[in-house]
């Protein structure tokens, strides 16, 4: 929706968990995306996932995470193939414990 109120021609979303979509033949029929948003469960992303995210050939990957731990464990796995080129923490639930971070990895 937001695509068509911006007249954005070039854009396409797929909303699911990537674990059950995202694979070589997704990329081969859909063609190598220029950004991943991704917003994983609290235990972090599916190995599968992580192993395709390195394969691979997107430029950028924003990661939204509502779990440091599991975040440091995918970003450590992730390392392989991308950089850590900025991390923001975001305290969304003031006087609690929990806090949301974004980071911003580019393909080495």
């Amino acid at each position: 929706m937001n695509a068509k109120i911006n007249g954005l021609e070039n854009c396409q979303y797929f909303a699911a968990d990537l674990k059950d979509i995202f694979s070589k033949e997704f990329i081969d029929k859909n063609g190598a995306p220029s950004i991943i948003i991704t917003d994983p469960p609290r235990a972090g992303m599916h190995p599968s996932v992580v192993q395709e995210l390195c394969n691979s050939q997107c430029p950028t990957i924003v990661y939204v995470s509502c779990n440091p731990q599991t975040m440091a464990n995918d970003l450590k796995a992730l390392n392989e193939a991308y950089t850590i080129e900025k991390i923001q923490p975001v305290d969304m639930f003031p006087n609690t414990i929990h806090i949301e971070a974004i980071t911003l990895l580019k393909k080495k």
